[in-house]
């Protein structure tokens, strides 16, 4: 028997080629006692390996190899101290770093008026496998060993860019405590020439002491005796122990060809060009324990240090105790104390003074509760969080399971009185729980950044840092970088990619269809079967969207934190379900277009009308919003603007809050999956009467008519229909949510049915029950979730139906967000009789305003200088600032005063904006070019640049082709209009048309295609939706059609459908039989379309 103690996961990023869990299965499976994880420079996959280990029993062993600086170098005699700054709450100010001692760089805005971060410095090093590195494996032996490992995995990534890191020896030795140093593998000091240096030798040795062992690794190639007798003479001199330890890079022979493709991935090389970098064999394997212990036969003792190593490193990641950070306190206060006050406080706020006594009884039981799990700090946390929001003018609310909560409800996190609707806030904390409570606190996205860097500063770099988010393959990345290995041509792998799906396998059928087979049969077997292998594995790191990890003691004991490629950021090296898996609290700071478009409405309602709204003030249970609601003409609304949401709302017919709620939640995976929609949809109509399968399941179902929609009902469902306790209940939610990544949830399947079925429920409504819970795992809400949606759903409804010019212009400068485009927006306002008006460098400021106008509205919206292609903000600002020091007389004043670039300013006369300065924009064009050429006596014109030139005025598709080119939409109109006419003529119906067409007709439609999806359960079938000046039609293309016209789907604008239309309870679809592209006269404006997957 032995230890594999050197093995490197796929989280070696491009370089291991099994995943954790493989590798510990596997040495399972061989009957192996231990294994080691030690990727490079990283703890990321650990996580993964602790769960799989634990649940198979067998040991751990936590490490890392780790990348240092060779002796000699200007970073092995530099300080070690590494920027953790600390902030005002561990007594310094905001943004103290301890590299420098100054402060962190100031936030400063970018383009379209985002808040971005001078970058800090750093350090960029080339530090893959160069001869100015040199490695080193480091094992855990105990708690303080991990915490000074991630200390020095923090320090060595902190330094560097994103993605690189690199440790002085000074360091390595100065966090040997409670560390084994495992020396002398390939790239190390031990192995290469020339000799190391006598005082890093006696340096590790006094660091270390008898935790020092050399590496003897036979890998069956040509240089393995010269390496091992470098190794042996070098650690007989020093006094280091052997170790018999393999390098493992995968989990069997099988994945050899799988790592060298990532090896030259990584170096960015072909396996015709690769040489050297690639392993000259496939000798990385995890061995067999008789296979390792004859491969050592002549160095026993070596196998049996092995395990004695193993033993010794007794650490477990079930150590890692964590305690929320301490807020500070009024003196002589708890946390607890605190929180009560503020809770008491903010009851009184909510309820007028006047708090229900079923209320208190709930804000008792949940303190008590909080009290006991010692979670006060937390709640203090959020609060403190929400409280600077409320100070900054920052809308913010809180969502999902903590709108279940009613201490969350009085702190002002969320907007949701759970009390009121009933909801379970045991979906959000009980004290059979066995993770942390979990708040998200939605953000307006323009002002997140502002949160982020709050909470930096109040905490400091080592007491926070994000969450990281694992970028993993993909079939479309996956065949495009195993394709560059492979030596295919770039320009054919892109071409090859845009034919395939976002997920699922590579279908060789699609590589053929893209011509891939031009380069050889084994080419493309080699491509798919790889790119199948890659799918999954991690290919970088990015950012959670807003989960940060808080600590009392510095976060960098629990895990390595490294720089984001965004400046201003530092992330952890786990994800959101390694934290789940551990029980350690998240926060979660998300950015929501949404909340930052109502600020701006209601800043907007505020100056030009006088009216002064928030979220909890606008008319609720509003008849006319409702009305507008039920006919689906709600594009630009939050959550029910989809295709699928709009096909919903007429059948649904929302006409209070509540159903507002269910609407939200219906039109989900879990519902569909499990087949309560039609049900619900026909009792709700009184087509179907309200039964119960039992009678213990009424009071769960009842306000959802007998169908269970959300998972508080699943729940409550499995504790009173097949016995479950609360705690058990909680289990089957958390394995809900991780049945794809876990598998677990299929253990609840025969205990639900047929716990069912003994108390007289049709094993029938148990299996669709299942079938419901699976789809939840793909994505269900909570009730309390839909609540918190629905409730800003409501609220950008009522403005979009009382306000539509303050909706339509706050909508454009939220802009990017939502499903559909600027185009659409623009588009679909004027068809409500809005008056859209174009850019004006004489009128537009940097953002959309309203400007007084003579219709029912009481106002026009005039489109922004910001939606000028590659306008940055400054140079708007310029051209806003000389135009209030003086009015543009001419095309040449506004030239020479407005200061930007060239680009910028012929983009502004190809799209018109220079107005009444020249109201053809050739002409303004040319008067453009030709002042810029004079002044810099560099352009030849061929022409007079000081003469008039005639030119022939545009026509209006010619205007609205050139609005599209330079701003990606058009005020004059949409890009079919001018063309109807000949479209009529081929006898293309338009949308309103096809509104009114019956079920089952044959129709041929023309339209311009503005949102692609493909959900992963929709069985492959895409929805499309395709519009054109009269409105939108919504396509179905099932798979085989897809298929068929998959190159044109996936790439044209312009479509022409063949198809019948579909037309029940009011919802018209167009099914597509056949896909082509449209011959016109003239071309027609490329629109942006915005697909979703």
């Amino acid at each position: 028997m032995y230890a594999p103690l050197w093995c490197k996961s796929n989280f070696s990023f491009l370089e291991g080629a099994s995943h954790a869990e493989e590798l510990v299965e596997e040495a399972h499976r061989l009957g192996l006692g231990s294994i080691a994880i030690t990727d490079r420079d990283g703890v990321y996959g650990m996580v993964r390996a602790h769960v799989k280990a634990r649940d198979l029993g067998i040991q751990l062993v936590c490490g890392a190899q780790v990348a240092i600086a060779a002796p000699g170098s200007q970073l092995a005699s530099s300080p070690v101290t590494v920027g953790l700054g600390h902030g005002e709450a561990h007594g310094r100010g905001p943004g103290w770093s301890a590299e420098t001692d100054e402060l962190t760089p100031q936030v400063t805005l970018g383009r379209r008026g985002r808040t971005k971060r001078a970058k800090p410095r750093q350090v960029a090093l080339d530090i893959d496998e160069t001869p100015s590195t040199t490695n080193i494996v480091l094992l855990a032996i105990d708690r303080g060993g991990w915490a000074n490992l991630m200390r020095l995995l923090t320090s060595a990534r902190r330094r560097c860019d994103k993605g690189e890191s690199l440790a002085a020896w000074r360091e390595v030795c100065e966090r040997a405590s409670g560390v084994i140093a495992l020396w002398g593998g390939e790239g190390s000091l031990l192995a290469g020439e020339p000799e190391p240096p006598p005082t890093v030798v006696s340096d590790l040795r006094d660091a270390f002491g008898d935790r020092l062992y050399a590496m003897l690794t036979r890998h069956r190639r040509a240089d393995d005796v010269t390496r091992e007798a470098r190794i042996r003479a070098r650690s007989v001199a020093a006094g280091i122990p052997l170790v018999a330890a393999n390098e493992v890079l995968y989990h069997t022979r099988a994945r050899r060809p799988l790592q060298d493709i990532l090896t030259c991935i990584r170096h960015g090389v072909t396996l015709t060009t690769a040489g050297k970098k690639i392993r000259g064999n496939d000798e990385h394997d995890l061995r067999a324990p008789h296979a390792f212990m004859r491969l050592f036969a002549d160095e026993p003792g070596t196998i049996a240090r092995s395990l004695e190593i193993a033993a010794r490193c007794s650490f477990t990641l079930g150590e890692l105790r964590y305690r929320y950070p301490s807020e500070r306190l009024p003196d002589g206060s708890t946390s607890a104390d605190h929180l009560r006050k503020l809770v008491d406080t903010g009851a009184a706020w909510r309820y007028n003074d006047d708090v229900p006594s079923n209320v208190r009884r709930q804000l008792a039981a949940e303190l008590a509760v909080i009290e006991e799990l010692d979670y006060p700090g937390y709640f203090l946390t959020m609060y403190e969080i929400v409280a600077f929001c409320q100070r900054r003018d920052i809308m913010c609310q809180g969502r999902g399971s903590a709108a279940n909560s009613a201490v969350c409800f009085c702190l002002g996190i969320t907007a949701v009185d759970p009390v009121r609707m009933g909801l379970l806030f045991e979906r959000f904390l009980s004290r059979e729980r066995a993770e942390p409570p979990d708040i998200d606190l939605d953000i307006e996205h323009e002002r997140r950044e502002e949160v982020i860097q709050h909470v930096y500063n109040v905490y400091g770099r080592d007491h926070a840092a994000m969450v990281c988010n694992i970028i993993r393959y993909r079939p479309r990345s996956a065949v495009r970088d195993v394709g560059k290995a492979l030596g295919i041509p770039e320009t054919a792998l892109d071409r090859a990619a845009k034919h395939l799906s976002m997920y699922g396998l590579v279908e060789p059928e699609a590589l053929e269809r893209a011509g891939l087979q031009e380069h050889g049969s084994t080419a493309l077997e080699h491509l798919a079967r790889l790119s199948d292998e890659i799918l999954e594995f991690p290919r970088h790191l990015s950012v959670h969207p807003g989960g940060f990890l808080l600590g009392h003691e510095p976060v960098h004991d629990i895990v390595p934190i490294e720089n984001a490629a965004m400046p201003g950021r530092t992330v952890i090296q786990w994800d959101k379900d390694d934290l789940e898996d551990l029980a350690l609290f998240k926060v979660d700071l998300l950015a929501l277009g949404a909340l930052h478009q109502l600020h701006l409405g209601f800043d907007l309602l505020r100056a030009h009308r006088g009216i002064d709204f928030t979220m909890a003030t606008i008319p609720a249970e509003d008849a006319a919003t409702y009305d507008m609601i039920c006919t689906a003409d709600t594009v630009g609304t939050f959550q029910i603007e989809s295709r699928a949401q709009m096909s919903m709302l007429p059948r649904l017919r929302p006409r209070t809050f509540y159903d507002l709620v269910v609407e939200v939640s219906l039109v989900r995976p879990g519902p569909i999956s499990g087949g309560m929609v039609h049900p619900y949809l026909r009792r709700r109509r009184g087509l179907e009467a309200v039964e119960y399968p039992h009678e213990c399941l009424e009071p769960v179902l009842k306000k959802t008519l007998g169908v269970p929609l959300f998972q508080e009902q699943v729940m409550k469902l499995a504790v009173v229909a097949a016995d479950y306790t609360p705690g058990e209940a909680d289990q089957l939610r958390r394995d809900m949510a991780a049945w794809r990544r876990s598998g677990r949830i299929e253990k609840h399947r025969e205990r639900l049915v047929a716990a069912m079925e003994k108390k007289g429920i049709a094993r029938e409504f148990g299996e669709r029950v299942f079938a419901q819970i699976r789809g939840f795992g793909e994505y269900g809400f909570p009730e309390s979730h839909a609540a918190s949606f629905a409730l800003i759903a409501y609220a950008t409804c009522w403005m979009r139906k009382h306000y539509l010019a303050e909706f339509t212009c706050s909508l454009l400068n939220a802009q990017p967000m939502g499903f559909y485009s600027p185009a659409t927006i623009v588009g679909d306002s004027q068809r409500h009789g809005l008056e859209m008006r174009p850019i004006d460098v004489m009128r537009s400021e940097w953002d959309c305003t309203m400007e007084p106008a003579d219709d029912d509205y009481g106002f026009a919206v005039r489109m922004g200088l910001r939606w000028i292609k590659g306008m940055q903000l400054a140079d708007g600002k310029r051209i806003v600032e000389a135009r209030a020091a003086r009015g543009f007389e001419s095309v040449e004043d506004f030239v020479r005063r407005a200061h930007v670039p060239t680009r910028t300013h012929t983009s502004l006369a190809e799209a018109g904006a220079l107005g009444e300065l020249s109201r053809e924009r050739r002409d303004a064009l040319w008067q453009v070019t030709g002042w810029i050429a004079r002044q810099g006596d560099a352009m030849e014109l061929g022409g007079d640049v000081n003469g008039q030139a005639e030119f022939a005025k545009l026509t209006t598709l010619d205007q609205i082709f050139w609005d599209y080119a330079t701003s990606d939409h058009s005020t004059i109109g949409h890009p079919l209009a001018p063309m109807r006419e000949e479209l009529r003529a081929k006898g293309w119906p338009d949308a309103r048309t096809l509104g009114r067409g019956r079920d089952g007709q044959r129709v041929d439609y023309v339209g311009i295609v503005i949102c692609r999806q493909q959900p992963g359960t929709a069985a492959g079938v895409v929805f499309m939706t395709l519009e054109d000046e009269t409105g939108f039609v919504n396509l179905v293309v099932w798979q085989q059609v897809f298929v068929e016209y998959a190159h044109v789907i996936k790439t044209t604008s312009l479509l022409g459908i063949s198809g019948r239309l579909q037309v029940q309870e009011g919802i018209v679809h167009l099914i597509a039989e056949r896909v082509w592209v449209p011959v016109l006269s003239r071309p027609v404006a490329e629109v942006e379309s915005r697909d979703f997957h």
